[in-house]
């Protein structure tokens, strides 16, 4: 897969990081991609209105003490589990998320691989700033590993791509993520299958229940344009079809389908166009499989 020459690994250093590198590793030895290990050192910060003594007096010093430190991590950080991979090591300053944007549109990325937060009990509702930042600016497709709570993997199992699942709706984005997801699978030799879900408003609003052959109607006439965009992306897997609400819907289906990884379009940078990108984030925090947003 061309587009997989070059992946842009954002780290911090944290276990949520030697996580996704899991990922990282299986994918640049599956598509033989260069790795751009990225650390990026926020901007120190001076609060407005600091006294003189404060604004001036230690802060570069602090500054270089800190990025020769986060130098020195950079360097030695997951060199055994990358060991025979094509590595940069590329340390910056500045905000993360812009940074991590700049870089990889700079170097050509065709993938940014974004550890995610997921602790406790509330972890389905959480998703780091700057991952979310990342997903809404990069240009290229941003792959998110599943929420796991710290310590929860303790032998993972072998990272395998053999089943995808692509949710889609008509959108010509979510159309680019199935034509993403189709090369992808074509390049691991998986299985790929289309989803589309109907909100559950094709079923009642409030007290009202529709007509039953009017939802029959709406299903049939769904799948007419599914099994056309399978045809157009060179699968012949029959597309699926659900009613529900569609972040919970579409993480059963992953579930159910035991899908390996899960693909959806992001949609465009500014404002709500269609029912998949209002969903986007909740698909992505509810996620029992990586997901790539395209």
């Amino acid at each position: 897969m061309g587009t997989l020459w070059k992946i842009l690994f954002p780290v911090e250093f944290s276990p949520r990081c030697q996580g996704a590198a899991r990922y990282v590793e299986a994918l640049a030895r599956r598509f033989h991609s260069e790795v751009i290990l990225l650390h990026v050192v926020p901007a120190v910060s001076i609060p407005s209105g600091a006294p003189p003594v404060l604004a001036y007096s230690g802060a570069p010093d602090l500054d270089v003490e800190q990025t020769a430190d986060r130098r020195e991590r950079l360097n030695q950080f997951l060199a055994g589990e990358l060991e025979g991979i094509a590595v940069r090591r590329v340390l910056l300053h500045g905000d993360p998320a812009e940074r991590i944007v700049v870089e990889a549109t700079r170097e050509g990325c065709g993938l940014i691989v974004m550890p995610t937060h997921g602790y406790g009990p509330f972890r389905r509702f959480l998703l780091g700033s700057v991952t979310a930042k990342v997903l809404h600016d990069a240009v290229c497709p941003v792959w998110t590993g599943p929420h796991r709570e710290e310590g929860e993997e303790t032998n993972p199992e072998p990272v395998q791509f053999r089943k995808l699942l692509c949710a889609v709706d008509r959108e010509e984005d979510t159309r680019q993520a199935a034509r993403w997801a189709a090369r992808f699978a074509a390049e691991c030799g998986a299985s790929l299958s289309l989803l589309h879900v109907l909100p559950i408003t094709v079923v009642r609003m409030g007290a009202v229940y529709f007509d039953p052959e009017w939802r029959a109607d709406l299903a049939r006439e769904t799948r007419v344009w599914m099994r056309q965009l399978a045809a157009e992306i060179g699968i012949s897997s029959e597309p699926l079809v659900e009613i529900g609400e569609v972040p919970a819907t579409v993480g059963a289906a992953a579930r159910d389908t035991g899908a390996d990884l899960l693909v959806i379009g992001r949609g465009r940078p500014h404002g709500v166009h269609g029912r998949l990108r209002t969903n986007s984030y909740a698909i992505l925090r509810q996620a029992p499989c990586p997901v790539v947003a395209v």
